[in-house]
């Protein structure tokens, strides 16, 4: 079995080609830069080490993936048609209320996406752009479509539901969906295999990277998560500011004479680390920083973790309890001030962080808890492409 994952953004696209039941990886690699100038094209194929880099000029993403498919059956391809293709698995930011689950996409199902675009107005009519050029460029094919609020959507009304008025539900559809849900169900996948009773586990995931999030799985369900009607609610990130006093945001507007464009901007692209730091997003430039003294470095370490560490004694509060303490993401997974930092003062939980294991970098799952730790701490690697592929195989074989 052989599938094609598709994860399309604005100007980028990003590709696997993956057995889903072995999990062997063909080819993976990003058209990045589609319709601007210094457009570029990546390819590589793990088996041989084989890598490929060049720049290509891709006016649209049509181009994009054409190039992505010549490649694959080209000299330095894997497979010898593209017919060996089994199916098309596509990453999907926003499900609304009407997709719980991956699907298989048929017309009702792409009216269905474009209902719920302007609850993700930069990121599903892009999602989609890579769905319909799929069935154009590689047709007969079966195209599913995962959805990263998905996952969420077992939270209950006492969780998703905000406390404004009802008609504003009911009409609008405004309520806390969730996002990186692929990430989330695969790391509380493999940890409640870790566990060795999924049908009673309570996990606290944090995924954290420039992008993050945490959230609460009770026995194997999303019971809650930091993000909300958008990814701009919850933890403090690269460029996003989290969960922040509305009122603060309508000061600020009027204050600088901003436009609603404006201070989405400020809020989405101009505040987390950058906003603090002010010389970079990048969490590792921020350590580096701390490390050479710089006070606002510290500073926005300091908050960052603050806000980790209060959502992971919430989310136990709400369940009841943890077993599982999980990081993963680009920051979850390699940096090892940020996991100790946002496990300080929660000893009276029981967590308690072997230090040595956790400086030490290694690859996969690994336990991060010391034997006399009540609660279980793992660096899980995340995994979301193979999460798309593997819905695309249980929804097309």
């Amino acid at each position: 079995m052989k599938v094609l994952v598709i994860n399309c953004g604005s100007s980028s696209l990003k590709y696997q080609l993956i057995n889903p039941t072995t999990e062997e990886v063909f080819a993976i690699g990003l058209c990045d830069r589609i319709g601007i100038h210094g457009s570029k094209f990546e390819y590589e194929v793990p088996a041989t080490d084989f890598e490929l880099e060049l720049e290509h000029d891709m006016p649209t993403h049509k181009e994009a993936l054409e190039l992505v498919l010549n490649t694959l059956t080209g000299e330095h391809g894997v497979i010898a048609d593209i017919n060996e293709v089994d199916a098309i698995g596509h990453r999907i930011v926003h499900g609304g209320e009407e997709f719980t689950t991956s699907v298989l996409v048929d017309e009702k199902v792409i009216a269905g996406i474009k209902a719920n675009n302007e609850l993700a107005p930069l990121h599903n009519p892009a999602n989609l752009l890579g769905v319909t050029t799929c069935m154009e460029l590689i047709s007969g094919k079966p195209n599913v479509v995962v959805f990263d609020t998905a996952f969420h959507q077992t939270m209950p009304a006492k969780a998703f539901m905000y406390p404004l008025p009802y008609a504003d539900y009911k009409e609008l559809k405004v309520r806390k969906y969730g996002f990186h849900g692929t990430s989330h169900k695969f790391v509380a996948g493999l940890a409640n295999d870790l566990l060795g009773n999924p049908e009673k586990s309570k996990i606290v995931i944090c995924h954290l990277g420039n992008g993050a999030s945490i959230s609460a799985v009770k026995d194997g369900k999303s019971v809650d998560t930091s993000m909300g009607l958008t990814p701009l609610q919850g933890l403090m990130m690269g460029t996003r500011c989290g969960d922040i006093d509305p009122a603060a945001v309508l000061f600020i507007k009027a204050k600088r004479n901003l436009t609603d464009k404006e201070i989405d901007a400020r809020m989405n692209k101009q505040s987390g680390i950058l906003g603090v730091f002010e010389k970079s997003s990048d969490c590792r430039d921020l350590e580096i920083a701390r490390a050479a003294g710089d006070e606002r470095a510290e500073l926005a370490i300091d908050m960052m973790t603050y806000r980790i560490r209060a959502y992971i004694a919430s989310y136990a509060a709400a369940m009841g309890g943890v077993d599982m303490i999980c990081f993963t993401g680009g920051i979850g997974e390699n940096s090892n001030l940020i996991r100790s930092k946002s496990l300080e003062g929660l000893e009276f939980m029981g967590v308690e962080l072997d230090q040595a294991a956790n400086i030490e970098r290694k690859k996969g799952s690994v336990k991060l808890s010391t034997e006399t730790s009540k609660v279980a701490i793992y660096k899980i690697q995340t995994n979301e492409e193979l999460v798309i592929a593997r819905d695309t195989l249980a929804i097309v074989k």
